[in-house]
């Protein structure tokens, strides 16, 4: 549960500043009973002068507004305590430099500055000329590739971070980033398996091929959906068209990697039930019932989910109604939905991610599950977020999988995803 600590005020006191009238946080009210109709909201961010000029401290007295009526006063009082919260603590867990790392030695550094600049500058008291920002950024630029991409060559995971990085410079909305948003565009279109391509085995790629469209961590890495579902964020923060070449052809492969007979020309030995899966010959969550097949689960439907939208698929099409069918059947938010029961926390907080995001791109602010049950995602989202928040205002897993230990990784993906919700 949402504990008493007054994370926002221990800032500012770190900071030497405390607003007039700040007061500590109140215990979050319980989740509110069913309603037929959730009140309108109201934006709640304060006006004053530009945010560059002003202390942290000041900034974080702001409270992100809501651009949705679907979304009621308590829950969304609740999203902007956990937004300033958590932000606090990422303020408060850089490195010296100003970046942000995901553990000792600056591991996965570029990555983790990129996706806190992102959480960051998204908040209305922030924006690139923000002190902690612009330093943060200066970091993040340091590790532009003469290519356009956005990586340390020592680390790998160029696509990734190259991901990672556009997304954050594009949230700053500051034109001084375009050149450099435009170039890791045009690496990332280069990543991209095309007919003719080379294999990391060796294989030259033929049309009709089911490594058309794929994207790896890096040109030589065999594609997998995780990584192409940043690719897609980031070509879709980069305002690339959904009807784009490069967006048709993720398509192609994302198709490859769902248990869905009518589209997947490959055969589907385990459930033919919409899920989405790992890569090609792989599930995280194991082989399907009966050790046939690969089994689809939370994370990677909903990135699969998400990613058909972002390229234009319409409701309507059989891919994302089979998806769908997967969402409602599977509904649930206190765990990655379908994994095994001894993995059902792992990837977690990815999964809160890509859910707000997936969700949000559909555009309904209700789901009905398979049972009959309506959902208001946003405040579920909300509770689940309020329930495993930390006395500091962070979040961690304790499924180590994926990294999800790193305080930064996770509290980044728990404060996107209440971004996503508390959006239109």
């Amino acid at each position: 549960m949402l504990k008493k600590m007054p994370v926002v005020l221990t800032l500012f006191v770190m900071l030497g500043s405390i607003p007039a009238g700040c007061k500590r946080w109140a215990k979050p009210s319980p989740p509110a009973k069913p309603a037929g109709k959730t009140a309108r909201t109201r934006p709640t961010a304060t006006t004053g002068p530009a945010t560059g000029t002003l202390p942290a401290a000041a900034k974080l007295s702001m409270l992100s507004p809501a651009a949705t009526d679907a979304i009621d006063d308590e829950h969304l009082k609740k999203a902007q305590k956990l937004i300033n919260g958590g932000i606090a603590s990422l303020l408060a867990g850089r490195d010296a430099d100003g970046g942000w790392s995901l553990g000792p030695g600056n591991a996965q550094k570029p990555a983790a500055t990129a996706l806190a600049l992102k959480t960051i500058v998204q908040h209305p008291g922030f924006d690139s000329k923000s002190p902690a920002i612009d330093k943060g950024f200066k970091v993040l630029l340091g590790y532009r590739q003469s290519n356009g991409g956005f990586y340390d060559p020592k680390q790998g995971y160029r696509t990734y971070t190259t991901c990672t990085a556009v997304m954050a410079l594009a949230a700053a909305k500051d034109p001084k980033f375009n050149s450099a948003i435009r170039g890791a565009e045009k690496y990332l279109r280069g990543i991209q398996i095309k007919v003719g391509d080379e294999l990391p085995d060796g294989r030259k790629v033929k049309a009709g091929d089911a490594e058309v469209g794929a994207v790896g961590y890096s040109k030589d890495r065999d594609g997998n959906l995780s990584v192409l579902s940043f690719w897609m964020d980031a070509m879709h923060d980069a305002d690339v068209a959904a009807d784009d070449p490069a967006m048709k052809n993720a398509l192609q492969f994302l198709r490859m990697l769902q248990n869905d007979s009518e589209e997947n020309p490959r055969a589907i030995e385990g459930p033919d039930d919409g899920s989405f899966y790992y890569s090609l010959n792989t599930s995280k969550a194991g082989p399907g019932p009966g050790g046939k097949g690969l089994r689809g689960y939370g994370s990677m439907t909903y990135a699969g989910f998400k990613s058909l939208l972002y390229a234009g698929v319409g409701k309507n099409d059989s891919r994302v109604k089979a998806a769908f069918g997967w969402i409602r059947r599977y509904w649930r938010l206190d765990s990655n939905p379908n994994m095994p029961l001894k993995q059902s926390q792992e990837g977690l907080y990815y999964y809160y991610h890509v859910f707000a995001k997936a969700l949000r791109a559909y555009g309904e602010a209700e789901i009905t599950d398979t049972k009959g049950k309506k959902h208001n995602w946003r405040h579920e989202l909300i509770d689940a977020l309020a329930e495993r928040v930390a006395p500091d205002g962070s979040w961690v897993n304790e499924a180590s999988r994926w990294q999800e230990t790193s305080k930064v990784l996770v509290t980044c993906y728990a404060v996107l995803a209440l971004q996503e919700a508390l959006e239109k």
